[in-house]
């Protein structure tokens, strides 16, 4: 009788990654995936601690597995297990694994004695997991694990370890088997992406290597997030070699205050980031710049959010995510003096009706031109899909994973209309 297997994955993209890898090693082993809200033999949760909802979401998930069948292995993995392993070993969790080892979990799965095998990731190397199966019309491909970076309210520098990236060879070779399976779009992503380093090889370099094989698929390449002291001259000067790459760049900037941008421990000032974001735009003309921004971080004051809400209308991004800060256990950040949950509403409100508006002004700014669509999914009486500058394009027609060229027509909400050309 064949064995079943299923997962639930919380938090990023890199996640999301992971659990494809960890799921061909069970396929390997003759296992079969099934839902996570059915009875499985195996459960595996690979968690998240982004946040403290994250810790509470990655408990529930263990609780919902142990309940569908008490008799289950369940393997619980990822940063909750990192940070709290303890706190995942309750009744019934044969495995925790952190952020390494996880090659082995299916082996460690198979034992008999339970077992917690989480280290301090001091001398953690790039973790190699097979490709994954994807349903997904894009392939993403992880390249990079780790950040040092300390931001004052993050804990993914402890939950990730130190940086290591992928060989440049691996890279290439499963970008190769993403374009032969059909892949029209690969997004490079990790946890600090703009910080990968491989005997020489820098992230343009992954870029340029991936190029040409992009450009005989007719296929393009997108970079994840993007951090901003990176971006030096010489190293946009050598991204914008690449024929294939999407004019999308997501440049995180957390506050458009230079203040707040201290206490949060991050490596720009305003000018420096307005100047960066200059250069790419002279470098890709019409380029979408996307980005995160953070509100009501300790001791943001109303000026200071002002000056935030002003920089970021100054910069004029294609989107923006905005979010309130949620305090974090074991952060800097988290030993200062809270702002009120309604003041961090307020601010997230008119932050969010500010990127509304941004967003609006950008895609208009795109009525007339002709663009590259690669269809996601049915929509209303079409389908809908993203372009290279990551918007959502609304076309009469077209399949899954199919690339279009298609004429940007109009602008209806949150996305825009299009036909093919």
């Amino acid at each position: 009788m064949t064995r079943t297997v299923a997962f639930h994955t919380l938090g990023c993209k890199v996640n999301q990654v992971d659990t494809q890898g960890m799921a061909s090693l069970f396929v390997q082993s003759g296992y079969e995936i099934v839902g996570f809200d059915g009875v499985a033999d195996t459960y595996v949760i690979n968690t998240c601690t982004v946040t403290n909802t994250g810790d509470k979401k990655s408990r529930q998930a263990i609780r919902h597995a142990l309940t569908h069948n008490p008799d289950a292995i369940v393997a619980v993995t990822g940063c909750y297990a990192q940070i709290e392993p303890q706190a995942c070993a309750i009744p019934g969790v044969h495995v925790v694994l952190g952020n390494q080892y996880r090659d082995r979990i299916v082996m460690l799965c198979e034992q008999q004695t339970p077992i917690i095998m989480v280290d301090d990731l001091t001398q953690a190397k790039y973790e190699e997991l097979p490709i994954g199966a994807t349903e997904k019309t894009r392939a993403f491909l992880k390249i990079q694990e780790g950040c040092r970076q300390f931001c004052s309210f993050c804990i993914i520098p402890y939950a990730r370890g130190p940086l290591r990236s992928r060989h440049l060879a691996s890279i290439v070779e499963e970008a190769r088997q993403r374009l032969a399976q059909g892949f029209h779009e690969i997004v490079l992503t990790g946890i600090n992406l703009s910080a990968y380093h491989d005997e020489g090889n820098d992230l343009a370099d992954v870029v340029l290597a991936l190029d040409e094989m992009a450009v005989q698929h007719n296929s393009r390449i997108r970079l994840g997030s993007l951090e901003p002291h990176t971006l030096t001259d010489t190293f946009i000067d050598k991204l914008s070699m690449a024929k294939s790459l999407c004019r999308q760049f997501h440049v995180p900037l957390q506050s458009g205050c230079d203040e707040t941008l201290q206490a949060m421990n991050r490596r720009y000032t305003t000018a420096a980031y307005a100047q960066i974001i200059g250069r790419m735009r002279r470098q890709w003309p019409g380029a979408a710049i996307t980005t995160d921004v953070m509100v009501g971080f300790p001791g943001e004051t109303e000026a200071q959010f002002e000056q935030s809400l002003s920089f970021c209308r100054s910069i004029g991004f294609a989107q923006m995510h905005v979010f309130p800060c949620s305090k974090r256990e074991g952060t800097a950040a988290a030993k200062l003096p809270q702002l009120s949950r309604s003041v961090k509403q307020q601010r997230a409100r008119m932050m969010g009706q500010a990127a509304q508006e941004m967003a609006q002004t950008y895609m208009l700014g795109l009525v007339g031109e002709t663009d590259t669509v690669l269809v996601e999914e049915p929509y209303k009486d079409g389908m809908i899909g993203y372009n290279d500058r990551y918007v959502q394009v609304l076309v009469p027609q077209g399949q899954p994973g199919e690339l279009l060229r298609v004429r940007l027509d109009g602008v209806e909400d949150t996305y825009m209309t299009g036909s093919v050309t």
